[in-house]
C-alpha cells in the first residue's frame, strides 16, 4: 500500500529525513519496498503484514516511528463545535429535545460496538484542495467532501467508517441483524446482490442499507442534494466480514482491515474525525452527543513476561529497566509483578489484536531494541548433533539437478480442487476450513501444478528455455490419516531440452516436427536416468503414465517393481488449458521408496583382463513391442558372460510397414576368466536372435 511521508510527519516530529524513515521502518518489520515523489509529496509503498492492520494508516506508521526514535506521538482530538442539544418546532413555535437515533444491534456478539454521530444541514461539495491532493498520492479518487472525510480518516487512522443520507433511512433508525434469505442489497458499486441468511447487513425499517464491514448501499449514498448526515463507525466480528467478502466477490478497503481486526477504541475517534472534516468543509450542525451502542467490551487479556524467558530466548543484553521502556515506548503497559522485577504483567493496547501471547510480547522487544544488537551465540544443545534421516539422499539428488543444469524453485502449499482432480491421481484431498481463494482451497496433492504455474510464469516474462526443480511434501488422507509424502518435480520447456541436446551434440538439426519432439523427449528421460543412477537397484521403463501426460511421450521407472518416477511431455489439451506458450516436459518422483532402496555404493572395478566381443542384430518389431520388452527376453536366455544390451539405431519409414520398426541391437560378451572362443559367441548369437524372433520380431539381413 500507498502511504504519505509528509502525512506521517503530521503526527510526530522527525529529524531524519525519509530515505533514513524508510531504512529504520523496514528494520521493525514495516517494510518499505520503494520510495516515489520528492519533498511534501514523497510516497513510502509499503508491505505490512497481515498480522498489523493497525500499521495499515499514518498514524499507525507514526506511532511506530515514535517508538523506533523515543519521541512523542502527537494525539489525534478533533475540536467538535457544540452539538445542538434542542431543534426547533415549527408546530409548537418552540423547541423540542433532541432524541438520540434509534440503532438497535440484534446480533450483539457479531457487532459489540457501533458507534454513530448525526450531522444536519451540510452542504456537499468537493473536498479542499489539500484533502483532495492526499488521496490522490494514495491513488485514491476524491468524490465529495463527506465521502472523502470517511476514506481520509480510513487512511489517517485505519478505522473504516461509511456515511449515510438521513433523508433517505425509512423510519428513522438503524437496525444491525441477519439478511433474510433471498433479500436482496444494490452496493455502492451499482451491482444487486442476492443476500443470504448468513451475510450481516445494516437496515433500516424497511431494508437493508449497507453489507456489514464490507460496503454501503446505493439507495442511502451521499448525493449533492444531500443534507443531514448519519456517520456510522462499528466494530465487526472479522470471521464474519472474512466470509461475506468471499462470498459476494468483494475486496475492500473496509474488509481488508476489519477481516483483520480494527480498534475497537476506536469507533468514538474515528465518528469524530468524520465529523470535523464534514463540518470543516460544508458547515451545518451537530446533533446530539455521539451514539455509542456498547453490548461488550473486547479487552484483551494481560500477558505475563518473564525475563528468564527473555533472556533464554533474547540473551542476557536486555535488562529489566531496558524491557519496560522498549515495551512503553510501543504503547504497552507493563507493571512490574515479582521480586526484583522477575517478571511483567502487560497489558495490551487495543491496536494490537494479534499480540496475544509471551512470546508475541517477546518480539515486540526484539523488533524495537534491533536485530542486530543481539550477539551472534550458537543454539545450546544436549547430546550428539542430530542430522534429518534422508538428508545425504536430499542433498545427493539436489546437487545432481542442479549439475544437470535445473534451478530449485518453492511453489505455494495450496491448489485449487480442479488442480486436485486432474493432478492427485485419485489421493483423497485436505480441504481448508478457510482458504485465501477457490485457487488455493485445498492442500496439495502433487507438485505438478505448482511447476508449471512456475513454468507458465517464466514463459510469460520471455523466459524460453526454463528448467526448474522443487524436492517437497504433499498432504493427503489414508484410511482417515494425514500423510506427507516428499516427492520430486522436474520441469523443463521444450527449449531448454533442444538447447541441452545441441550442446552435448545429440540432437539431428535437421530432423523437426514428430521426430525432434521425440528425441527431446529422450533428452528429458536421460536427465531423470542420471537422477536414478544416484539409487541401488534396476531400473525398467513401461508406459503406464496418467492422463495428464502425453500418450506416446510418456513413461513410468520402476526400481526393483516399485513406481518411483512418472515422466514425459504434458498432454497438448492440460498445456492449452494452462495457456503454456511452448511444450513442456515434467517428471514426478515418488521419494519414499526410492529413500528405502537407498544410495547406490560407489565402488571399484579394475579393467578387464580379456577382450569384449560385441555382436549387432537388425529386426524389425510392432509398433506395441517395446525396448524393455526385448531387455527381459534376452536377459532370461544370455549366458553370464552377457554384460549389457543396447539399442544403437532406430528407423521407421521407407520398406519398412506402417505400425512396425526397425532397430539395430548391440549385444556386449565378455568374460573375467578367458577370451571368448567364436563358436560360443555364434551359439550365444543364435540363442538371442531366436528369443528376439520369438517375441514377434523379424531379423533384417
Amino acid at each position: 500500500m500507498k502511504l504519505s511521508a509528509n502525512w506521517i510527519r503530521d503526527y510526530v516530529d522527525l529529524a531524519v529525513d525519509d530515505r533514513r524513515l524508510a531504512e529504520d521502518l523496514t528494520d521493525v518489520g514495516l517494510g518499505v519496498e520503494g520510495i516515489s515523489g520528492a519533498g511534501a509529496d514523497t510516497v513510502f509503498e509499503m508491505e505490512i503484514g497481515t498480522n498489523r492492520p493497525d500499521a495499515m494508516n499514518h498514524y499507525g506508521v507514526a506511532r511506530e516511528a515514535a517508538a523506533i526514535y523515543d519521541v512523542p506521538l502527537k494525539p489525534l482530538a478533533p475540536s467538535l463545535p457544540s452539538a445542538a442539544k434542542a431543534v426547533s418546532d415549527k408546530a409548537s413555535g418552540g423547541t423540542t429535545e433532541v432524541v438520540p437515533f434509534p440503532i438497535i444491534v440484534e446480533e450483539p456478539q457479531l457487532c459489540p460496538r457501533f458507534s454513530a454521530r448525526v450531522i444536519r444541514n451540510t452542504k456537499i461539495q468537493p473536498s479542499p484542495g489539500r484533502i483532495a491532493h492526499r488521496l490522490q498520492l494514495l491513488d485514491q479518487r476524491p468524490i465529495s467532501n463527506a465521502v472523502d472525510a470517511t476514506n481520509y480518516v480510513l487512511w489517517e487512522i485505519g478505522k473504516p467508517t461509511h456515511v449515510y443520507d438521513m433523508d433517505l433511512l425509512e423510519g428513522g433508525k438503524i437496525i444491525v441483524r441477519m439478511a433474510r434469505a433471498g433479500e436482496t442489497l444494490k452496493t455502492l458499486d451499482g451491482v444487486e446482490r442476492k443476500l443470504t441468511a448468513e451475510d450481516l447487513v445494516v437496515c433500516d425499517a424497511k431494508k437493508s442499507v449497507g453489507l456489514a464491514g464490507v460496503m454501503g448501499g446505493y439507495d442511502t449514498m451521499i448525493t449533492e442534494k444531500t443534507r443531514n448526515i448519519l456517520i456510522e463507525s462499528a466494530w465487526w466480528d472479522p470471521i464474519t466480514v472474512r466470509k461475506m467478502s468471499r462470498r459476494h466477490g468483494l475486496h475492500t478497503d473496509a474488509s481488508h482491515r476489519f477481516e483483520r481486526g480494527a480498534d475497537f477504541e476506536s469507533t468514538i475517534l474515528s465518528c469524530d474525525l468524520v465529523a470535523k472534516m464534514i463540518w470543516d468543509s460544508g458547515g451545518g450542525e451537530l446533533q446530539g452527543d455521539v451514539i455509542d451502542v456498547l453490548s461488550k467490551r473486547m479487552d484483551q487479556a494481560p500477558v505475563m513476561l518473564h525475563m528468564s524467558e527473555v533472556k533464554r530466548i533474547l540473551g542476557g543484553s536486555l535488562d529489566a529497566g531496558q524491557v519496560f521502556r522498549l515495551l512503553k515506548r510501543l504503547g504497552f503497559t507493563p507493571i512490574p509483578e515479582g521480586q526484583d522485577e522477575a517478571a511483567f504483567r502487560v497489558h495490551i493496547p487495543s491496536w494490537r489484536l494479534d499480540v496475544e501471547r509471551e512470546i508475541d510480547v517477546i518480539e515486540e522487544i526484539a523488533r524495537l531494541h534491533g536485530y542486530d544488537k543481539f550477539e551472534n551465540t550458537l543454539p545450546s544443545y544436549s547430546g550428539a548433533v542430530m542430522e534429518l534421516p534422508h538428508a545425504a539422499m536430499d542433498a545427493a539428488l539436489r546437487g545432481r539437478a542442479l549439475a544437470l543444469g535445473y534451478n530449485e524453485a518453492l511453489s505455494l502449499t495450496f491448489i485449487s480442487h480442479r488442480d486436485a482432480e486432474r493432478f492427485s491421481s485419485g489421493a483423497q484431498v485436505l480441504e481448508l476450513e478457510n482458504p485465501l481463494s477457490e485457487e488455493a482451497s485445498v492442500m496439495r496433492t502433487s507438485l505438478v501444478p505448482g511447476m508449471l504455474d512456475m513454468l507458465a510464469r517464466n514463459l510469460n516474462r520471455d523466459v524460453a528455455d526454463a528448467r526448474l526443480f522443487e524436492m517437497g511434501s504433499v498432504y493427503q488422507s489414508e484410511k482417515g490419516e494425514r500423510v506427507e509424502p516428499m516427492r520430486l518435480c522436474l520441469g523443463a520447456t521444450a527449449a531448454a531440452v533442444k538447447s541441452a541436446l545441441l550442446a552435448a551434440g545429440a540432437l539431428d538439426v535437421s530432423k523437426g516436427g514428430q521426430a525432434a519432439a521425440v528425441e527431446m523427449f529422450r533428452g528429458f528421460k536421460g536427465d531423470l536416468e542420471n537422477l536414478l543412477a544416484l539409487f541401488a537397484g534396476e531400473v525398467k521403463y513401461d508406459r503406464a503414465t496418467t492422463e495428464y501426460f502425453h500418450p506416446g511421450r510418456s513413461a513410468r521407472a520402476l526400481v526393483d517393481g516399485a513406481v518411483v518416477a512418472q515422466f514425459g511431455q504434458l498432454h497438448p489439451e492440460v498445456a492449452e488449458l494452462r495457456k503454456l506458450r511452448q511444450e513442456v516436459f515434467i517428471a514426478t518422483f515418488d521419494l519414499e521408496p526410492l529413500y528405502k532402496i537407498g544410495l547406490r555404493k560407489v565402488g571399484f572395478v579394475a579393467p578387464a583382463k580379456y577382450p569384449a566381443v560385441q555382436r549387432d542384430f537388425s529386426f524389425v518389431f510392432d509398433d506395441a513391442v517395446s525396448f524393455g520388452k526385448m531387455q527381459t527376453t534376452v536377459s532370461e536366455v544370455g549366458p553370464t558372460e552377457l554384460r549389457d544390451l543396447t539399442p544403437v539405431e532406430i528407423f521407421r519409414g521407407g520398406a519398412i510397414g506402417s505400425g512396425k520398426y526397425s532397430i539395430l541391437l548391440r549385444v556386449r560378451f565378455q568374460s573375467e576368466e578367458r577370451t571368448l572362443r567364436d563358436d560360443e559367441i555364434a551359439q550365444w548369437s543364435e540363442k538371442i536372435v531366436n528369443a528376439l524372433t520369438g517375441l514377434g520380431g523379424t531379423q533384417r539381413a
